[in-house]
């Protein structure tokens, strides 16, 4: 399986160079973020840009990742969904519990703007 692991400060950018997340490495892709999903984090953020397949396998690996980062308050924002994964979360009732950036650049620019605005305070 191919993937990269980035460290943006206290943000982690996982990108999955595959074009599918399914029962075949779903199993790996967990496994990685159970690794990175750590208490320190302030978000995580899943670049699926490549990904053009999911299946439930895939989904739940990231209700995984949704769920590690939600016991510490962290968000889980994924990048470049394609439609057909868009529309697995969609009609799996799933879409809400993510937030959504075209690019990776636009995601890590939403943290800046809520540090930005937690300065002020």
């Amino acid at each position: 399986m191919r993937f990269s692991v980035e460290q943006d400060d206290d943000i982690v950018i996982f990108t999955l160079k595959e074009e599918r997340l399914d029962t075949l490495n779903s199993p790996d892709v967990k496994a990685e973020l159970l690794i990175i999903g750590q208490p320190n984090l302030i978000g995580l953020i899943i670049d699926l840009t490549k990904v053009t397949f999911c299946d439930s396998a895939g989904l739940s690996a990231l209700l995984l990742a949704h769920r590690q980062m939600k016991e510490h308050e962290a968000p889980v924002i994924l990048v470049g969904v394609g439609e057909q994964v868009r529309n697995l979360l969609r009609i799996s009732q799933l879409e809400w519990l993510f937030d959504y950036f075209p690019t990776v650049e636009d995601a890590l620019g939403a943290f800046e703007s809520v540090e930005d605005y937690s300065d002020e305070e």
